[in-house]
């Protein structure tokens, strides 16, 4: 067992940056976009706001992702295939014992998603998802249900809640992030592994998809737009024709759902959540290519002229790889409250994107600057009790961070 790392509660404090309205119309600053209008990248104005950053969890290795306890002790997934439990107030990591031998840790995959079932507090239950292998070769990535001990010190596996969920053996474009929805359904971004071309568009697969199933069953909801289908697999799909979704997010207040995705070169994209839609990435060109074309459009408007277009794209100059999302709530976030917060990993830097309320477009995109550069690549961000929780991913002496917001 790995030694516990003390937290360090140092406060760091930031200016938030906002975008204007104007800059968005493109009015005196520099800005690009893609054939559907949204917003890639731009310019930003001071907004007067400062966020408090503690450090609450460190020295851990790859945290995928945090699932706050309801008394908010952090439960976090570390990519190699270890469960943590850190105190909300800093302090000693603990680690929590499971038998995580058959997690297969390649490339992008291992231990990654991780929730928090609803009736915590009495069932002890969490669903986490991984890349599982048997002797030595990757199988599938699938979701697994946990219940944590009464001392937290350990976690039994209790089912697997749903499997064949498909892989690379390099774990390249694993996915895989869970989230619940406002129904109690579970929401699960998944990646089309980068190897079979035709994953994405296939509604039969469960790759390069957005799921909703039962938490307690694994099943496809009656109410999914499949839902009359035949095959078990596509009555599971709320959405299809994704490349590797790593945020799942529901506004509160809508049951809106919103995905950050990674794009091929550039092109990442923010995505409102469409019940049945295909959202356009088909790397088999139609099916007539058995090789994985990384040269087609991310969203093809031409050969799907039904595809929904991004809220957002980062635009082909810019590669963000944005992966965790989660929404800021409560009334301390003034300006902020219902803002959807998306890190990235390549970019480095977290996003703020503010949504109107009609319709839940991209009005403004907001860039914290300390962010950018400052602690290297952000994997993860979950909210709770008017909090974020974002987890870097450097692969060495990790963290987890806390992040409030103080009003100048």
């Amino acid at each position: 067992m790995r030694a516990p790392a003390p937290a360090i509660k140092a406060l760091l404090l930031f200016t938030v940056l906002t975008v204007s309205t104007s800059v968005l119309a493109g009015c005196g600053t520099e800005t690009e976009s893609d054939a559907s209008g949204a917003p890639a990248t731009s310019t930003v104005t001071p907004d007067g706001m400062t966020l408090r950053l503690e450090r609450v969890a460190e020295g851990l290795t790859h945290p995928w992702d945090v699932g706050v306890l309801p008394d908010g002790a952090l439960l976090i997934s570390e990519r190699p295939g270890r469960l943590v439990l850190a105190d909300r107030n800093g302090g000693a990591v603990q680690e929590v014992s499971a038998d995580l031998s058959s997690v297969h840790a390649e490339g992008e995959g291992g231990l990654l998603g991780l929730v928090v079932h609803p009736d915590f507090a009495s069932s002890r239950l969490f669903t986490t998802c991984q890349n599982h292998q048997r002797d030595g070769a990757a199988v599938d990535v699938r979701l697994v249900t946990w219940r944590l001990s009464e001392d937290r010190r350990s976690a039994e596996r209790v089912r697997n809640l749903l499997t064949g969920l498909p892989v690379n053996e390099s774990g390249r474009h694993s996915g895989c992030r869970p989230t619940l929805a406002a129904d109690g359904s579970l929401l699960v971004g998944t990646g089309d592994t980068a190897a079979e071309p035709t994953i994405p568009q296939d509604r039969g697969s469960l790759g390069g998809k957005v799921l909703r199933i039962d938490l307690r069953t694994g099943e496809g909801l009656g109410d999914n737009p499949f839902a009359d289908s035949r095959d078990a697999d596509e009555r599971r799909v709320y959405s299809y024709g994704h490349r590797n979704v790593q945020g799942v997010a529901v506004r509160p207040g809508t049951g809106q759902v919103y995905a950050s995705e990674h794009g091929p070169t550039g092109f990442d994209e923010v995505n409102r959540i469409r019940p049945g839609g295909n959202y356009g990435w088909d790397p088999s060109r139609g099916g007539s290519t058995d090789e994985y074309d990384e040269d087609v459009p991310m969203t093809d408007l031409q050969r799907f002229p039904d595809a929904v277009p991004p809220l957002w794209t980062s635009g082909a100059s810019s590669t963000e790889a944005p992966s965790g999302a989660a929404f800021v709530s409560g009334a301390r976030w003034e300006s902020l409250n219902g803002a959807l917060a998306v890190v990235a990993l390549r970019g480095q830097k977290m996003l703020l994107f503010r949504l109107d309320d009609a319709g839940g477009d991209v009005t403004e995109v907001i860039l914290p600057p300390e962010f950018d550069d400052r602690f290297g690549r952000l994997r993860g961000v979950r909210s709770a009790g008017g909090e974020l929780y974002v987890t870097t991913s450097g692969g060495t002496d990790d963290a987890v961070f806390r992040v409030t917001p103080h009003s100048s």
